[in-house]
């Protein structure tokens, strides 16, 4: 069994309380494509976003720790993916700054991130690259002792309402990050486009944007270290959303199937019914367990634990998918009204399985890792 210490609790308590807080806004905010200002403003409050910041520079902890990340993803997953989106990326956005931003960069907007006072975004795809990013285009360049930037990136989270974005490029023959205000000269942003779950998101272009060589985020050349650390410390808290969505898509069916009859019985008792329901209990507790021990692990050592990270990743977003669309069905024609919050959950579950690494490209990575384990 793995059972949460009492921090872990609290801090799941304080979640729950936070995301019940704004549930009225739940249809309205899932459906925006630019922050909700309540949303926005409860989140702040709650003092949830020092979380994704070291004590350092006014967070909550010492190391950030993916665990806590997780917990609190899971609570407001099941409530709203737009305030699970601006609590992520607080993290997901920031962590290359946390970790390899100069002292300079850090003291001025790390305090901002903890407070939710600047919004951060994390700029990696590009219109011809998802998965691959080793294909990238975007270009770094130094231009005496400043550093000039130029490229598109494409599906940015956060876009059009981020303070700044970290940013994946090339540089001569390696990969850089760099630390970019949103407000730059050269910096363009088109939002959207709308997904089938509403996102804030949009296209960043980069034309011959300059910053200073302060704004460098870790080694010259050497980023896609600093790159899997995010998302070896962030992925695993995708799986604590996942796991959140899939227990109130189920909680939801529950309700529904035991407060209507047919055929003089309670729905929860007809046919093949009781099966999709328990099986669903059955894998978003698995789910959780993993979760859970994953979120563990990375907060000891991310990257050497980053295989079970994805793992978590992938079950419990695959379970979001199971779930949700057994919900769908056990609930009927219920299950299909516009605007419920069945439908929303079922939405709002098809994309975990693509973004933070689309599960196929994740599942072929730990083949491979598991041949070498084997030694084959």
């Amino acid at each position: 069994m793995f059972e949460l210490e009492d921090t872990y609790v609290e801090l799941s308590g304080r979640a729950r309380e936070l995301a019940t807080g704004v549930a009225s806004y739940a249809n309205e905010a899932d459906a925006m494509l630019t922050v909700h200002p309540e949303m926005a403003a409860a989140l702040r409050g709650s003092g949830l976003p020092e979380l994704c910041v070291t004590a350092e520079y006014g967070g909550a902890n010492e190391r950030i720790d993916p665990l806590a990340i997780a917990v609190v993803r899971e609570q407001l997953m099941g409530v709203s993916a737009h305030l699970d989106g601006l609590f992520g990326m607080q993290g997901i956005g920031s962590y290359a700054v946390s970790v390899g931003g100069s002292d300079a960069v850090r003291k001025e907007w790390l305090p901002k991130v903890a407070a939710l006072e600047a919004i951060a975004a994390l700029a990696l795809t590009e219109p011809e690259v998802g998965s691959d990013l080793r294909a990238i285009s975007t270009r770094l360049r130094r231009d005496g002792e400043a550093l000039v930037l130029d490229g598109h990136k494409s599906f940015i989270t956060n876009a059009g309402s981020a303070a700044f974005y970290s940013v994946l490029c090339r540089e001569d023959d390696g990969y850089s990050m760099v630390f970019v205000p949103a407000d730059s000269a050269g910096v363009s942003v088109t939002v959207g486009p709308s997904l089938i779950a509403p996102h804030i998101m949009g296209e960043v272009v980069f034309d011959r944007v300059t910053v200073p060589e302060e704004h460098r985020l870790g080694t010259p050349g050497a980023a896609f270290k600093l790159m899997l650390a995010t998302l070896a410390t962030f992925r695993v808290s995708v799986a604590g959303a996942a796991v959140g969505l899939a227990q109130a898509a189920l909680e939801e069916a529950v309700r529904h199937t035991t407060g209507r009859e047919q055929f003089g019985q309670k729905l929860a008792e007809l046919g093949p019914i009781p099966h999709l329901l328990g099986s669903s209990w059955v894998e978003v507790e698995s789910a959780r367990v993993l979760t859970y021990k994953a979120s563990a692990l990375a907060a000891q050592e991310p990257l050497a634990n980053l295989d079970y990270s994805s793992m978590a990743k992938v079950a419990a977003t695959e379970t979001a998918g199971r779930v949700t669309d057994r919900c769908v069905q056990v609930m009927g024609r219920f299950g299909l009204v516009s605007g419920s919050t069945i439908e929303r959950l079922y939405r709002n579950a098809r994309p975990m399985r693509i973004y933070e690494g689309g599960n196929e490209v994740l599942t072929g990575q730990l083949s491979k890792r598991l041949a070498k384990r084997l030694g084959y």
